[in-house]
């Protein structure tokens, strides 16, 4: 398409003006709160100016506003990205109740896909070991040996077990905790390339999730599988698709799709997303460690109606939170 430059800077350089405006203003007033209209005006200004820039820099001639608009460009990155020495409190309840749910849904398809891998991954699991038993072994790592026991010999050992009987508590869950955040920031860490291995990790995880629920569900222990896997897997799990989604962002921002930003402006959009994500995770799987060590281990039938009703109400409790928490209320007509 050919550009008519004379017309094109004539129908532009209001919005470069106004960009230019906006950072005088904010030049002579660094301490100065930009409501959000105002903020939001500011970013569409720098998109929109900066991607004019990219069309301009093609004119060999036009070295004059080419670089006028560096120079806005430049002036307005560093206000967006630069904190000027001035960091922004911590407030952690607000963070909790507002910053890491919004996050969450504002990435939702990125979670949706990590959710689908894993379990396009369990239904593989189950799938192969419906066509051919024997494979069970070749499924189980072997630092999950145990779970080659056959279901219903675990389970009538486990139900005789004391409460007490199982030690070292405490150390068990500092373990899971560790590990369960080691395999979610993984699954973050693999984005970096291109989310493929993201995709794969979350896969391989889900079919060992498969083989289990089908091996134990077809032994008639639904029951045992259920009180042992809802209370800490309702937050454990979320926790693993949370991490995924992370790695899924930094898939889509590796690509650059709707966006003519360079990879390190585009991170710099991402990362405060990122570090939330990935906090958010953290604290589901220190809890999801606390609650698998403590509760998730102990396997008295007459406790099965308890862990599972405590394991659903958990399960809601945190759909409802990642749904609904910081929202803005719909002011009344």
């Amino acid at each position: 398409m050919i550009l008519d430059l004379d017309k094109f800077i004539a129908k532009e350089r209001p919005f470069w003006d106004e960009l230019s405006e906006l950072l005088r203003v904010r030049s002579e007033d660094p301490e100065r709160h930009a409501p959000l209209e105002e903020a939001q005006r500011f970013y569409y200004l720098y998109q929109r100016t900066s991607a004019d820039l990219v069309k301009l820099n093609t004119f060999a001639g036009e070295v004059e506003t080419t670089r006028f608009l560096e120079r806005i460009v430049a002036r307005a990155y560093s206000h967006l990205h630069e904190s000027g020495g001035e960091s922004v409190p911590f407030r952690p309840l607000e963070w909790i109740t507002k910053t890491f749910p919004c996050t969450f849904r504002r990435h939702w398809l990125a979670f949706t896909l990590s959710c689908l891998a894993f379990w396009v991954g369990a239904g593989f699991g189950a799938g192969a070991l419906a066509l051919n038993y024997d494979l069970k072994g070749d499924f189980i790592p072997p630092q999950f040996s145990h779970l080659n026991e056959k279901p219903s010999k675990r389970v009538e050992r486990e139900e005789k077990q004391d409460f007490d009987a199982f030690q070292g508590r405490h150390t068990f869950s500092s373990q899971l905790m560790v590990n369960n955040t080691k395999v979610t920031i993984l699954a973050m860490v693999l984005g970096f390339l291109w989310g493929i291995f993201t995709f794969v990790m979350l896969f391989y995880n889900g079919t060992l999730i498969g083989v289990v629920m089908f091996d134990y569900i077809t032994d008639g222990q639904g029951t045992f599988l259920t009180a042992w896997l809802l209370p800490h897997g309702s937050f454990e799990l979320p926790a693993i698709f949370i991490g995924g989604q992370a790695g899924l962002v930094i898939a889509r921002t590796m690509f650059g799709w709707g966006t003519n930003l360079k990879l390190r402006q585009r991170f710099s959009r991402i990362r405060g997303d990122l570090l939330t994500l990935i906090g958010g995770a953290a604290l589901l799987l220190v809890w999801a460690g606390i609650v698998e060590s403590f509760l998730s281990q102990y396997h008295a039938p007459q406790f099965y109606p308890w862990k599972i009703a405590f394991g659903a109400i958990q399960l809601i409790a945190l759909v409802l939170y990642l749904s609904f928490a910081g929202r803005k209320r719909t002011p009344e007509a």
